[in-house]
């Protein structure tokens, strides 16, 4: 019985020791638990740490995506209205060219037409001087002036003093006018009366009577006598506003009385040209 007692106490020593020894072995391991959990703790709290700063890095990204698409948006739409102007620009400068050349071609034609127009009238002086070189200077005279031929006729060849009566000599240089003029009838004919700037007196009212008659006869003769063409003379009276020299001295106003007949090559082909 004795010796049942000492195994049953032995046994229970023994249990008490392993149960001692478990249990700080449990407690250790409880500790060392609570310290990783700790760890985990702490590593999850960085971690969610991380994850909130990715999650900002992503946001700020994603606004630089949507800033550079919408920047991209621009600069498509910026270079498709570039391209509309730049093909409108294209279109302008084709028109502008094409008008340039159309400008060109006209430049050229109206030089041309200016080049005829200058040879037709150095020609017609020409044919007038040869038909009327049998008179002298201080009767007639034949002259260029801005594209047109002028044969400008003195009173001693055409008028007596005060009067719009042709002189025999006069008809004679008209009939020689007349035959150049026919043979060349795309020439316009102004004929101008001019006087000096002593008043008149006898038939004539004044001046400007004296003028203009004295251009009607000229046109009666060349249309009557050598069939010249009335629709192309024109004539005119000046009196003595548009003197060639002075009225104070004799020589001046000899001068100044003269008619003046104008030859014009026609400009048809040139105004239409110019769209006049």
């Amino acid at each position: 019985m004795e010796k049942i007692v000492v195994m049953f106490v032995v046994a229970f020593m023994l249990n008490g020791c392993v149960a001692k020894r478990y249990l700080a072995q449990s407690q250790q391991e409880t500790a060392t638990l609570r310290e990783d959990s700790t760890r985990l703790a702490n590593r999850n709290t960085t971690l969610q740490q991380n994850v909130s700063s990715l999650n900002d890095q992503i946001a700020s990204l994603q606004k630089n995506i949507d800033d550079l698409n919408a920047r991209i948006s621009d600069l498509e739409t910026q270079n498709s209205q570039l391209g509309q102007q730049t093909a409108a620009q294209q279109t302008k400068l084709t028109e502008s060219q094409k008008n340039l050349q159309q400008q060109q071609q006209k430049l050229e034609q109206l030089q041309n037409l200016l080049n005829q127009q200058k040879q037709a009238s150095d020609e017609l002086k020409n044919k007038m001087t040869e038909a009327l070189k049998g008179f002298n200077s201080n009767e007639l005279s034949v002259y260029q002036k801005d594209g047109k031929v002028y044969v400008s006729l003195s009173e001693q060849l055409l008028f007596p003093s005060g009067s719009a009566v042709v002189n025999p000599k006069g008809v004679d240089a008209l009939s020689k006018l007349a035959s150049v003029l026919n043979l060349n009838t795309g020439v316009a004919v102004n004929i101008e009366g001019h006087t000096d700037s002593i008043p008149i007196r006898g038939r004539y009212q004044d001046n400007w009577d004296l003028s203009t008659a004295r251009a009607n006869a000229i046109v009666r003769i060349l249309v009557n006598n050598y069939k010249v063409d009335p629709t192309r003379v024109i004539s005119s009276g000046h009196s003595y506003y548009e003197p060639v020299a002075t009225n104070s001295t004799p020589e001046g106003r000899a001068s100044n009385r003269r008619t003046e007949i104008i030859l014009s090559p026609k400009l048809d082909e040139m105004y239409k040209l110019l769209g006049m």
